[in-house]
């Protein structure tokens, strides 16, 4: 019996010497910050003072950190300032994070050249919320304004808002005949408001709604298709939904892991002669990246894209340089759904504090099912594009998506084209 209660004691003194070595955060300090206001971020990460070590809980803290588009690199280090009791220094670089954007292309009536031209403030107020507009001109001016605050209610719930009037030039064709089809002028005007929820660190949502008007009107030069209307009008209302898991390591120009964003929309269309009706609209991103050796990134997005709406020649998905296919054109085509594969190895040539140039090869490629066909275009060879291509980068590692991109695709088959894309910020 003695020698029961002996064990016994002998068991609880060691599990309370192991409970009282355990490691407290008694302090937490945050370092480096110019901008980005402090009791943001201390509502953002997780560890609080006062809670036991975890070493996980810091890592994806700083994982979380990294994703700001107001930080450039966050760090930790834990120091010991007291028997079991620990002081955790978070250590900041910041982004500069008023952006301007540009993009060019030649337009779709071939004779102008299309732009568009924007600015936004990724870190307003210091608290991680964007603010920003574009103007654009593809033959018609456009323009649009947005505001997104993914933390303005919570360190996990937010909202965001934005309008957009865009005005394009659009080749509208029949039964995927390049040669017969028609030039109109586009014009969309939407207000969207959204609720986004963070529920871990890997998955958040986002809810709402969006209101437009469309129009599509022909133009002057062009000569009347029976199959087609000389004028088109219709009011939407449309229910939106997103979901995104997100795994991603980032490291200045690196990325390592996988995220997948679906998105939904129900379009309610009141008008459109039969043309606009009530769709369900999908779309699905897979990316994944990969670190290959010290400077090389592997970079791989799967796009998958679907509407229920499957006649209409006035068709949601466009085919085009900044959107999927690289060297293909602007808006050179529409489909009802589509599958589209894009690869690319990027790797640093020259690196010297916060400047980069990156040399890039990829292959797009994608099959569309165009309007009034089935799903088995999707395999038939002759849907199928196929781009290959080379580009480069130049990357300032301490402003927020600060890459200038340049790309070549050189189209492979019949009827295939060869293009320049210029941008800001990578592809995907």
């Amino acid at each position: 019996m003695k020698k029961t209660i002996s064990i016994l004691i002998l068991i609880l003194a060691i599990g309370f010497n192991g409970y009282a070595q355990e490691k407290t955060i008694s302090k937490i300090n945050i370092e480096g910050l110019k901008k980005t206001k402090e009791s943001f971020l201390r509502r953002l990460i997780k560890v609080k003072e006062g809670s036991t070590y975890d070493s996980i809980k810091i890592a994806t803290d700083v994982d979380r950190l990294n994703r700001i588009a107001g930080i450039a690199n966050a760090t930790s280090k834990l120091e010991e300032n007291a028997p079991s009791e620990y002081t955790l220094t978070y250590t900041i670089v910041e982004n500069f994070t008023i952006i301007p954007g540009v993009r060019l292309s030649t337009a779709n009536n071939d004779d102008d050249v299309a732009f568009r031209l924007s600015v936004f403030e990724f870190n307003l107020f210091g608290r991680n919320q964007i603010i920003g507009g574009f103007y654009a001109r593809d033959v018609f001016d456009s323009f649009g304004l947005f505001w997104e605050a993914p933390f303005l209610f919570s360190n996990k719930f937010g909202f965001g808002i934005n309008y957009q009037d865009n005005i394009t030039f659009e080749p509208i064709f029949i039964n995927d005949d390049l040669d017969n089809g028609n030039d109109y002028r586009f014009q969309n005007k939407t207000f969207q408001a959204f609720l986004s929820y963070e529920f871990n660190f890997h998955n958040r949502a986002e809810l709402g709604f969006l209101i437009g008007d469309q129009s599509y009107d022909l133009q002057e030069d062009q000569i009347d298709i029976p199959e087609l209307p000389n004028q088109l009008e219709a009011t939407n209302f449309s229910i939106t939904g997103e979901y995104e898991y997100n795994d991603l390591d980032i490291f200045y120009q690196y990325t390592s892991g996988y995220r997948n964003q679906s998105n939904i929309q129900y379009v309610f269309n009141s008008g459109g002669e039969g043309f606009l009706e009530d769709a369900i609209v999908l779309t699905n991103d897979l990316e994944y990246f990969k670190r290959v050796g010290k400077r090389g990134n592997w970079a791989n997005r799967l796009r998958l894209s679907f509407t229920s709406n499957d006649d209409s020649p006035f068709a949601p998905f466009s085919l085009d340089n900044q959107v999927n296919i690289r060297g293909v054109g602007n808006k050179v085509d529409r489909g009802t759904a589509s599958i589209v594969i894009n690869t690319e190895y990027r790797h640093t040539l020259y690196e010297k504090d916060w400047f980069v140039i990156q040399s890039n090869t990829f292959i797009d490629t994608g099959t569309w099912r165009t309007p009034g066909n089935d799903f088995s275009q999707l395999f038939d060879g002759d849907a199928i594009r196929f781009f290959p291509g080379v580009g480069i980068r130049f990357i300032h590692k301490r402003i927020f998506n600060a890459v200038i991109r340049l790309d070549y695709g050189f189209g492979i088959g019949n009827d295939s084209t060869n293009g320049l894309v210029f941008g800001i910020g990578q592809f995907f």
